[in-house]
């Protein structure tokens, strides 16, 4: 039977946003149309861009500038909200150090949320989640392009490294044509690209079509802060979700997506793109000049694609094929 998945981009709970945990508790921040829209999904998923800890030093780098560090309080924010797993591969896992990814890992678990993208190996943060609903197996996998000196390796923590700008790489490969026997669907969520572009670089488009031709069943990237378009079974930016972040007046990082995923018989068939007015630390559902600029915006960006998208109830819809 069919199943929806829903899926939202960057995910950042520190500064601002624990802020605003500290004030109000962990189950204020999504307005009731944000979590009535999670509430009717079988399987949410999200990129955690931050991690979840009070321990631990900002990471010391040659031009790092943001360290995000989430209170405990958290995951039981997400928990709340319903999401089942999250991907850890990205630029902030590490923000504080070892100690905070491994607090990370242990609060989410505690909250009964899954992890993939990070861990204290290479092995653990390689290690896929198999997920299910309604008697669908969903393979989550997460990688991020950057940075490289994230990475894990033997005996040390860190994230699930590819440098994409240099193809996908052969192990990569392999794990998504081994999902493909074992699980009805396969999802990647790759953190990729710069922050604040408008379209997929061009090894970003090139990755994306590796994955696909490697048993990928839909691909849902992050990193830009803005979403891009789909190129049917790809979302190559699915924006941010929930953060404290500067406003661009052109690019409009205030106003996003999340998006429901239909899948039938292991295929995604359908992808619903839900508009948001992100505001500050305040996800709520977008109307509207908003929801009017990011109805306008997401077609633009689909069509250069050659991606259809009609209307439908407030909410954007690409179907199979995607044109």
């Amino acid at each position: 039977m069919p199943i929806t998945v829903a899926l939202a981009g960057d995910t950042m709970l520190g500064r601002g946003v624990a802020e605003e945990i500290a004030v109000s508790g962990p189950h204020g921040l999504f307005s009731d149309g944000v979590r009535e829209a999670f509430a009717g999904a079988d399987l949410a998923l999200l990129n955690l861009e931050c991690c979840v800890s009070e321990r631990g030093r900002p990471w010391d780098a040659p031009g790092k500038p943001f360290h995000f560090r989430a209170p405990p309080a958290a995951a039981e924010a997400l928990a709340d909200l319903g999401v089942d797993c999250v991907t850890l591969a990205n630029n902030h896992a590490l923000d504080f150090g070892a100690d905070a990814l491994a607090d990370t890992l242990t609060l989410l678990g505690r909250a009964g949320i899954r992890t993939v993208g990070a861990g204290a190996d290479a092995a653990a943060a390689r290690e896929p989640a198999i997920l299910e609903a309604g008697g669908t197996r969903v393979a989550l996998v997460g990688v991020t392009d950057h940075p490289a000196d994230f990475a894990a390796g033997p005996g040390r923590p860190g994230v699930a490294y590819a440098d994409l700008r240099a193809g996908v790489p052969d192990d990569l490969v392999r794990l998504v044509r081994r999902l493909r026997d074992e699980a009805d669907a396969v999802l990647v969520m790759p953190h990729w690209g710069p922050n604040m572009t408008r379209e997929p670089l061009r090894y970003v488009r090139r990755a994306a079509r590796s994955l696909v031709d490697a048993g990928a069943s839909l691909v849902a990237g992050s990193s830009a802060h803005v979403f891009h378009g789909v190129a049917w079974p790809v979302v190559f930016d699915m924006g941010d979700f929930i953060d404290d972040y500067v406003v661009d007046a052109r690019l409009r990082n205030d106003l996003g997506l999340m998006f429901l995923v239909t899948v039938d018989g292991g295929r995604p068939s359908r992808i619903e793109a839900v508009p948001l007015r992100l505001g500050l630390a305040r996800p709520r559902l977008a109307d509207g000049a908003d929801r009017a600029w990011i109805t306008d915006r997401f077609i633009a960006a689909c069509g250069a694609f050659g991606t259809d998208v009609s209307v439908r109830d407030g909410r954007l819809v690409v179907a199979a094929g995607g044109s």
